[in-house]
């Protein structure tokens, strides 16, 4: 259970995407003494072996495999940010710090709210915005 114990990285279906501007594959991760690997190392790893900046390395979807010791999953490398910008859905761009969190109130609260702007006709609807006073 050694974190800095050795990983193998194996890459398997490789495809120069040039319409995207990527380099996207599948990778196979082989880390016996260790529970798992974080995203970040995996980038900077293979921003090394394929000579490129850390940030256009996308790591995503990785799965372990029963029994531990190897985990799988999917890289893309982008050629350029604007490119990875253009074609990273916007989750992935937060996860890699590029775009910003939209912070919106939680799903319930949303649709309390569209269910009581419902019940208003005309220009009051902002005033269902408020949730109702509570009195006794």
């Amino acid at each position: 259970m050694d974190p800095s114990s050795p990983i193998t990285l194996r890459t398997r279906k490789f495809i120069t995407n040039r319409l995207l501007n990527r380099r996207q594959m599948v990778v196979d991760v082989l880390h016996p003494d260790r529970p798992n690997v974080s995203k970040a190392e995996l980038s900077e790893k293979l921003a090394q072996i394929y000579k490129t900046e850390k940030a256009r390395v996308v790591p995503f979807g990785f799965r372990t495999h029963f029994g531990g010791g190897r985990s799988t999953g999917f890289v893309l490398i982008y050629d350029d940010e604007a490119s990875q910008k253009r074609f990273e859905p916007r989750y992935r761009l937060v996860r890699s710090g590029l775009e910003s969190k939209v912070d919106k109130p939680s799903r319930k609260l949303r649709k309390e709210r569209k269910n009581r702007a419902k019940k208003f006709r005309g220009t009051k609807k902002s005033k269902a915005a408020e949730p109702a006073k509570k009195g006794k």
